[in-house]
Order: C-alpha cells, then sequence, then structure tokens
C-alpha cells in the first residue's frame, strides 16, 4: 500500500499562489497515474488535476485550467500543484490520490490509496 503525504498549504489572499506536495512511501508510485482532488465544507469531494506516470498526460477540472499545473518527480516520488491566480472558491482541503493502473481518471472511484488532505483558504 501506498502512503501520501501532502504539504505546502494554507491562507493566502485572492489572486496569491501556492504550491502543493505530495510525497509517496511505501512503493515506487512511478507507475501510478496520481491526481489531486478538493473538498469544500458540505461538497462532495470533486476532481482538480491528474498526470499520468510518465508525465506525458495531464488533465484537469474546467475551473483550474489555466490556472493550476501539475507535475511530477518520479526520481522524488512526488506529485505538485501549482496553484495560481487563487480564487476564495478555491477554499478546500486538497487530497492527492494514487492510481496503480495508471487510467488518468477523473473520478473518485478509481484512486486507490489517498493522502489525510492538506487545507487551502483563500481570502477575498
Amino acid at each position: 500500500q501506498v502512503q501520501l503525504a501532502e504539504s505546502g498549504g494554507g491562507l493566502v489572499q485572492a489572486g496569491g499562489s501556492l504550491r502543493l506536495s505530495c510525497a509517496a512511501s511505501g512503493r515506487i508510485v512511478s507507475n501510478y497515474a496520481l491526481a489531486w482532488f478538493r473538498q469544500a465544507p458540505g461538497k462532495e469531494r470533486e476532481f482538480v488535476a491528474t498526470i499520468s506516470s510518465t508525465g506525458s498526460t495531464t488533465n484537469y477540472a474546467d475551473s483550474v485550467k489555466g490556472r493550476f499545473t501539475i507535475s511530477r518527480d518520479n526520481a522524488k516520488n512526488t506529485v505538485y500543484l501549482q496553484m495560481n491566480s487563487l480564487k476564495p472558491e478555491d477554499t478546500a482541503v486538497y487530497y492527492c490520490a494514487a492510481d496503480p493502473f495508471n487510467q488518468v481518471a477523473t473520478e473518485v472511484r478509481w484512486y486507490h490509496d489517498w493522502g489525510q488532505g492538506t487545507q487551502v483558504t483563500v481570502s477575498s
């Protein structure tokens, strides 16, 4: 089983930037698709971005396209989410997730392993 640990969350003003990191341990995830999801209070967990094992394929939610960038460093077993031009509606707990079948999926049900999440709060 893969253990995932997110970091980099915090409080930022609207228009600002944050970079989230998610370090994997327990297994090498270079063959896994990795993804970011988020969950705001009272809402369901929603897809943000995903990246294939080699990094050649990425997919983004429409709400973050052009503002967020997902990347990975397989040598460090880590996935990143660069978030720019943040908006108050981006406020949520952000989770990283791993899929051993490298499906680059956008649905929660396809991801086997999850981190504990990191809080991102964007003030207006």
